[in-house]
């Protein structure tokens, strides 16, 4: 099994949580203070899973949590490069649908942009999702 690895990267006004690995009971707790570590930087936390292997129901209700209280506090909580084969609980719950979610941390982060001063009228904001229907 290949080691967890969190790392956390401001990106303007939000952070970045880039998780490696497996979300499961033995790291429920080390992802828990990597995320409160990230909000306690930004009101704006972007998850990233696109290097997530595998995950669980405890790891889901650390992100649920997490999401909650910074949706309470007036933050934002975003999700990016969830894959379903390796984030199902997200889909099997529901959360997939009422959780924010995005394909990239750069989707994230513009959507973010767009919510947030008002700006979106500046270069590449004309087209969204314009890149969707391009092969990755």
């Amino acid at each position: 099994m290949a080691e967890l690895r969190f790392s956390i990267e401001p990106r303007g006004a939000s952070v970045v949580v880039s998780v490696q690995g497996e979300l499961d009971v033995t790291s429920s707790q080390r992802f828990d203070d990597c995320l409160s570590e990230a909000a306690a930087e930004s009101s704006q936390v972007i998850l990233d899973m696109s290097t997530v292997d595998f995950m669980d129901t405890t790891a889901l209700s650390v992100i649920v949590a997490h999401w909650r209280r910074q949706t309470d506090e007036g933050g934002q909580f975003l999700l990016a490069g969830a894959r379903y084969r390796y984030t199902k609980a997200l889909w099997i719950t529901g959360l997939a649908d009422r959780l924010p979610m995005h394909d990239t941390v750069d989707e994230a982060l513009a959507a973010l942009a767009d919510t947030g001063s008002g700006a979106a009228g500046g270069p590449g904001a004309s087209e969204p999702g314009a890149s969707a229907g391009q092969p990755g």
